[in-house]
């Protein structure tokens, strides 16, 4: 089942070879780089795209463990003094796990950090990012290349839950990557159907299809903008309605 694909993964990154894993969501990717870091010599360097993303992994770890060092992040959220125990605990090798954003990797200070530490592996997580072909490309996941520069033999995981072959060949070229392992499983869920419908009228459509289930509806739209616009519309029709974007805490 899904615990030997895991193992399949976890067995090739910690034979200290380049690795590519292209799961969906929730189907344990996390695990493919956690494991392998614990029990692994050095530190593993994990770049991450989002500051809130980091510290769910970094919490969920620490519950794991009698130390808060074994894990950390490296990025703008961190404060001088928090910064200094970074650096203490890097250095000591108490440090299992470090957590970078991609935009921290070409600060000298960072490169330099990094250039004296022993690293067991280094792991890309959303690693479509670093593709120009990908949905959500980060300029800044290119600068991944310096950390093959300072430690040319250690081995790199890309993680994604989604990449075309295309992709996974531009990732492999920008990772300088040596005839990686690549595992993909299947996307598809037993549990979830998808429908689509041409409708003239998209709200009317929206609302007939919420009154046909009990329980709470997820509606996903393209902007800011529409998340505001057909909340108002459902709390005016009697429908309770809140609504998110990436621009509210």
């Amino acid at each position: 089942g899904s615990e030997m694909c895991i193992r399949d993964r976890i067995e090739s990154i910690s034979s200290g070879k380049d690795t590519f894993v292209i799961m969906p969501t929730g189907g344990g990717k996390s695990l493919c780089y956690q494991l392998p870091a614990l029990a692994a010599e050095g530190t593993a360097i994990i770049v991450s795209p989002l500051i809130a993303l980091m510290k769910n992994q970094v919490d969920a770890i620490r519950g794991h463990s009698e130390v808060d060092g074994i894990a950390h992040v490296l990025n703008s959220s961190l404060n001088k003094g928090q910064l200094e125990q970074v650096h203490i605990d890097l250095k000591s090798g108490l440090t299992k796990l470090l957590f970078v954003a991609p935009e921290s990797l070409n600060k000298p200070a960072n490169i330099e950090l990094l250039s004296q530490l022993t690293i067991s592996f280094f792991a890309i997580d959303e690693a479509h990012c670093i593709s120009e072909w990908g949905h959500d490309f980060r300029p800044a996941y290119r600068d991944i290349k310096l950390l093959r520069t300072i430690h040319p033999s250690v081995n790199v995981i890309g993680l994604t839950a989604s990449a075309t072959s295309k992709v996974i060949v531009d990732i492999s070229e920008q990772l300088d990557c040596i005839s990686p392992q690549i595992f993909k499983t299947s996307f598809k869920r037993s549990n979830l159907a998808y429908l689509s419908l041409d409708c003239k009228d998209k709200h009317l459509r929206t609302v007939q299809i919420l009154k046909k289930y009990i329980g709470t509806s997820i509606i996903y739209v393209s902007n800011r903008k529409a998340t505001l616009e057909i909340s108002s519309y459902l709390n005016k029709i009697g429908i309770s309605s809140c609504y998110y974007h990436g621009g509210l805490n």
